[in-house]
């Protein structure tokens, strides 16, 4: 038996041995696959995502400019120049500030200083939001009471006095 694979049989040559089974096609390297993301990322000026896999409870604190997925449990406050987005079945115990925030599971605390919340159907907020603008899916649940576009519409009132 050779420990070799023969050359394939040219065109109009007869096999005589049994023929070798086909070759799988050769799998990408997942951790290879996403570094090389990462830099394609790094190249365009985006910013990275952060996530913290749905079998994880952490506490603690997370700051930073970059972009936060939670599919899992985390207690401490939230405070990034990028997104946060709660994953449907994750929650989230502490103060948000985030540039954008979407809901799709629980928060248990108030959002300050977002531009735009998003609040899924799968969403439930439990406390005090401060927004550009929010939107609010049916089936959403809500506890608490929400200022939106507050800081524009106080300075248009305050030039509009000053007039």
């Amino acid at each position: 038996m050779a420990l070799w694979k023969d050359p394939a049989p040219s065109a109009g040559t007869a096999s005589t041995g049994p023929s070798a089974p086909p070759r799988e096609p050769e799998r990408a390297n997942p951790v290879s696959s996403l570094n090389t993301e990462a830099a394609r990322r790094k190249d365009r000026g985006e910013p990275k995502e952060s996530v913290i896999a749905d079998d994880l409870t952490i506490e603690g604190k997370i700051e930073g400019s970059g972009h936060v997925r939670l599919a899992g449990r985390f207690k401490g406050d939230v405070r990034v120049d990028g997104n946060l987005t709660i994953e449907q079945g994750a929650h989230l115990t502490g103060q948000v500030y985030a540039k954008t925030v979407v809901i799709g599971g629980e928060l248990h605390g108030n959002i300050t200083g977002a531009s735009r919340v998003e609040l899924l159907e799968s969403g439930l907020i439990a406390g005090d939001v401060k927004a550009g603008v929010m939107t609010v899916a049916p089936g959403s649940r809500m506890r608490g009471q929400v200022e939106c576009g507050a800081d524009g519409e106080s300075k248009n009132v305050k030039s509009a006095a000053a007039s």
